[in-house]
């Protein structure tokens, strides 16, 4: 029998003055969605400055609490954290339809009132739902969890084909690595793309995915054949984006025919070829807007292969639900 591990989960010893992160933990908690919250905003990143997030751990109930994985948990603090938190994450939850003790209901509740960012990873909507803070409200979670969450708060408007939902102060993640995709989305609203690739090179994922991106695919895994042979292709067109990019031309460079390219690559990437652009080019555009604030709009959407600003604006009003001038008015720098 193995002996389970005791750990105390500290504020990070980095003297910083920023956005206090309060990170629930509880009888039952899940490790790897905790792991998650606490290596972007608590691992110590002196190369951030002081301006870098606080962290801090928040039991929600007496301990010793037992973790996943034969763990124990040793928490300092209690829910008076949670007055002062900016940012309050829940990393998923006992069980989807274990019940929200009322006094942490009541302190997420009081805390969102005052202006507190909560944010659930994975099954930690159910905290979130059984606390009162997502009626009538737009959330996602892991797909296995949709049908239970739908069924017991039908005034959830629940959207099972997203990664993640920024509904301002309240924000969900579906899956684990979803909550990955999220987290670094708060990183980059709050410091900038900079700070969030530089968290995303340390964890050794992509900076960003969007948060309208499918949970899954079907064909996760291409054949190897077809990733070597598209492989190159795909870098090219990321390299290319103001270029056209018609599919006949694309089926020519990889040596196949139109209805076999699209076939193959939708298997390769799990979307479409213009989906697939679409969202090359919206990445690239916001990195542009982010970084080059002297050049022009016009430029830019001629550099991300929009060829108009007329076009730029449409896809970022329809996908990001803003301009390119208000993008870049809030995350410039």
């Amino acid at each position: 029998m193995t002996d389970s591990v005791k750990i105390m989960p500290n504020s990070s010893p980095q003297q910083t003055k920023g956005p206090l992160v309060a990170v629930l933990a509880y009888d039952g908690l899940c490790t790897f969605e905790f792991g998650i919250a606490y290596e972007v905003f608590g691992l110590p990143r002196p190369e951030m400055g002081e301006d870098w997030y606080r962290f801090s751990v928040c039991a929600i109930e007496p301990g010793p609490l037992r973790a996943a994985g034969g763990l124990t948990v040793a928490v300092d603090k209690g829910l008076e954290v949670l007055d002062e938190a900016d940012l309050i994450v829940v990393p998923g939850w006992r069980a989807i339809d274990a019940p929200v003790p009322a006094p942490l209901g009541a302190a997420l509740r009081a805390a969102h009132q005052r202006g507190a960012r909560i944010m659930s990873l994975c099954s930690g909507v159910a905290v979130l739902a059984g606390s009162g803070l997502l009626a009538n409200r737009r959330a996602t979670t892991h797909w296995r969890y949709v049908a239970s969450i739908a069924a017991r708060y039908p005034d959830i408007r629940l959207d099972a084909d997203v990664l993640y939902m920024d509904e301002g102060s309240l924000l969900t993640a579906a899956g684990s690595a979803a909550g990955i995709d999220l987290c670094l989305h708060v990183v980059r609203g709050d410091f900038g793309s900079e700070a969030a690739n530089s968290v995303a090179r340390r964890l050794v994922v992509p900076p960003h995915r969007e948060g309208g991106q499918a949970q899954f695919i079907h064909a996760p895994v291409p054949e190897e054949r077809e990733g070597i042979r598209l492989g190159p292709l795909i870098e090219w067109m990321r390299e290319s984006l103001s270029e056209d990019q018609p599919i006949s031309l694309l089926a020519k460079r990889a040596g196949m025919s139109m209805r076999t390219f699209q076939r193959r690559f939708e298997a390769t990437t799990g979307v479409s070829v213009g989906e697939w652009l679409l969202t090359e080019r919206l990445r690239h555009a916001r990195d542009l807007l982010e970084r080059e604030l002297a050049v022009s709009l016009d430029d830019i959407a001629a550099a991300s292969g929009f060829g108009t600003l007329a076009t730029m604006r449409h896809h970022f009003r329809r996908r990001l639900g803003t301009s390119p001038n208000a993008y870049r008015k809030s995350f410039g720098r």
